[in-house]
């Protein structure tokens, strides 16, 4: 009994300590996150003021594979607005508005959570500078109860580590978009450059085939077809949500009698896959040397020889050879790759 009495003094005595130090916490929280893209505010504000946009690189919104969306016109800028809901759990559901438009330079939004009246408010200003976009977040929480005020401590930290998550992924939809039509404009073919490059999760398949002009290049086509298959059907990725396909194989395997090689897909994050045939690997930060080639797939070979020596000439070890394919693979006499050689001391 005696310990019975000392509990609940106890209980009480926390809990009135708690509802002191309420009086310290604020009822809402004001704060600002400012992020730095390397593209210019021409292309970053459209997955701003586009809903259907915003809500695919939102970790907000995209990280559960159980929410649903419904969009209302209008589909962009001010006046437009989306709901979702978590089809699993019927306590997770929201809107969010449009509610202030100035083109590439500012937007407000108002996010309902739930059944909750008081809205988060978030103004995003726009600032682009040499082809990049400074981006600065402005955001007020709503007004919690007394009781309820200690969510606003871990609110921002919490925040703060979604939008880092979300700016990742803007980068990388960027990334496969933008790239691709910059490099159609700005290839160089057959000169060396050194390139330093982040690093890539690829989803793909390993292979093992026959090192002839037909035979590998029709496995080459044949898993390009099935890894690509399986990530817009399967994975039901949209073009820009991957990066073009990259072929890694050891640099000089082209005078073996068999080659093996691993062929993926760069995706922004790993996801839980069903069939063994498939995998990911993980290309790691480096300094490459790179050369861009056209022509038929067997001439490739003088220019990884050209890797290969300028890596020997400056006394560096050399990494697996990356081929990235810069047009689909299906023509044997008319490849369009870059060359990507790792080198370091």
């Amino acid at each position: 009994m005696r310990f019975l009495k000392f509990g609940i003094i106890f209980l009480l005595f926390l809990a009135a300590l708690y509802a002191v130090s309420m009086n310290f916490v604020d009822e809402s929280k004001n704060f600002t996150i400012e992020k730095e893209i390397n593209y210019p505010v021409e292309k970053v504000f459209p997955q701003f003021n586009n809903l259907q946009n915003f809500a695919r690189w939102n970790m907000f919104f995209s990280e559960d594979q159980n929410m649903s969306y419904q969009f209302f016109s209008p589909y962009e800028g001010k006046g437009s607005s989306m709901s979702y809901r978590d089809l699993k759990n019927s306590s997770t559901f929201g809107e969010i508005y449009i509610r202030y438009e100035n083109p590439l330079r500012t937007l407000r939004y108002q996010l309902f959570e739930g059944k909750h009246s008081s809205p988060y408010l978030i103004d995003i200003k726009f600032k682009g500078e040499n082809e990049k976009t400074k981006i600065t977040w402005i955001i007020h929480t709503p007004k919690q109860p007394f009781l309820k005020r200690s969510l606003n401590l871990v609110t921002e930290d919490y925040i703060a580590e979604n939008i880092d998550k979300s700016m990742k992924n803007l980068f990388t939809i960027l990334g496969n978009k933008v790239d691709k039509e910059v490099q159609r404009k700005n290839l160089k073919f057959d000169s060396l450059m050194v390139e330093n490059v982040q690093s890539q999760l690829l989803f793909g398949i390993n292979v093992t085939t026959k090192n002839t002009k037909d035979a590998l290049f029709k496995s080459i086509v044949m898993n390009h077809n099935k890894v690509l298959n399986f990530v817009t059907m399967d994975l039901a990725k949209r073009s820009d949500e991957y990066g073009e396909p990259v072929m890694i194989t050891d640099a000089d395997n082209f005078k073996d009698k068999e080659v093996s090689y691993f062929y993926g897909i760069p995706l922004s994050k790993k996801v839980g896959i069903s069939d063994n045939n498939f995998s990911f690997r993980t290309l790691n930060a480096s300094r490459n040397y790179v050369i861009y080639y056209q022509g038929s797939y067997a001439g490739r070979i003088k220019s990884i020889q050209e890797l290969l020596l300028k890596a020997k000439k400056d006394s560096l070890r050399s990494g697996d050879l990356q081929q990235t394919f810069l047009e689909q693979p299906d023509k044997e006499n008319n490849a369009v790759i870059k060359l990507s050689l790792p080198v370091f001391k």
